[in-house]
């Protein structure tokens, strides 16, 4: 049995870091959460060797998604990356500008992330 895929989803609402946690533990996945963006991207450069996918928030305190994004296109291309937000049109192209592998609106289905997530790792192979 090989490793579990490792996700670090970060988010500053709480209950859907505890669902998405709560969700993608269900299926398979090693998820860490981080409910800021600072600390999202403490966990990223202190596991960054393992991490094997970032789901992240736009719009949050201290570090933004878009920082996450910047960053992980920059300094760790393998890592593919899903961002989710809720506010609307100017977020959503500014995030696929930046090359963000996939763009989903807040609300979505966690079954909807879970084929998201599946279809990028196929992708990406992992």
């Amino acid at each position: 049995m090989g490793k579990a895929t490792k996700i670090l989803f970060v988010d500053h609402d709480e209950s859907i870091l505890q669902a998405a946690k709560r969700f993608l533990t269900q299926k398979g996945y090693d998820v860490i959460i981080a409910s800021t963006g600072f600390a999202g991207l403490s966990r990223l450069q202190d596991e960054n060797d393992t991490i094997d996918l970032l789901v992240t928030e736009l719009i949050m305190p201290e570090v933004t998604g878009f920082g996450l994004l910047t960053l992980v296109k920059r300094d760790y291309p393998h890592i593919p990356v899903i961002v989710i937000t809720g506010w609307g049109e100017i977020p959503e192209k500014l995030a696929k500008e930046m090359k963000t592998d996939i763009f989903m609106k807040k609300p979505f289905e966690l079954d909807k992330l879970g084929g998201a997530i599946e279809d990028l790792l196929v992708t990406k192979s992992y």
